[in-house]
């Protein structure tokens, strides 16, 4: 006669494995629900990337067309614009009717063509605006000579310049370094 070895089949957890699985899971909620809830600051940082990549693109672009481009920054906060300069206009200050708008490339945010970001007219960024902008040489505009750094006059280098972004509760400021025109991103109270 064979015997066959006896074969246990399991057909549900024990109580211990069941416990530790409550445990993981409920550690696993304690660290992440506070990230998936605090959603209010991703506006913000969007917007605050957004600037990031439009202040690189302004650098490559014033290289590549080895001409200026000046970030001019609105003075209601509701966001900035690209526009190209050149020695004769370096002096003018901005003026929306006659600025010559560089153009964006990706033609997908900003209508027209036009290099703007304007928060009034994005749903994405509905509570940022633009609380501050501080320019050492005065004004509300970062100019980018032909090597990609910041200049105050046609072969001047420009002093420090810093942006700050605000929803009401979060403010995140951006610091152009002069001349290169690195740039350092903090989130400030």
């Amino acid at each position: 006669m064979t015997h066959r070895p006896f074969i246990l089949v399991r057909r549900a957890y024990t109580l211990i494995e069941a416990v530790i699985l409550m445990v993981v899971l409920g550690i696993a909620a304690v660290l992440l629900v506070p990230h998936l809830s605090d959603r209010g600051d991703t506006e913000i940082q969007a917007a605050a990337r957004q600037l990031v990549a439009d202040i690189s693109w302004a650098q490559c672009d014033a290289v590549a067309s080895q001409g200026y481009r000046r970030l001019h920054f609105y003075s209601d906060g509701r966001g900035w614009c690209l526009v190209n300069v050149t020695d004769a206009t370096f002096n003018d200050i901005f003026d929306p009717a006659t600025a010559v708008y560089s153009e964006d490339p990706w033609r997908t945010r900003r209508g027209g063509g036009d290099f703007t970001v304007d928060f009034d007219a994005d749903d994405r960024f509905a509570l940022v605006a633009v609380s501050d902008v501080t320019v050492a040489e005065g004004g509300r505009d970062i100019t980018f000579d032909r090597l990609g750094g910041t200049v105050s006059a046609p072969g001047l280098g420009a002093g420090a310049a810093s942006v700050t972004l605000s929803d009401g509760t979060d403010n995140w400021k951006l610091d152009i370094a002069p001349v290169t025109g690195r740039i350092v991103v903090a989130r400030v109270p």
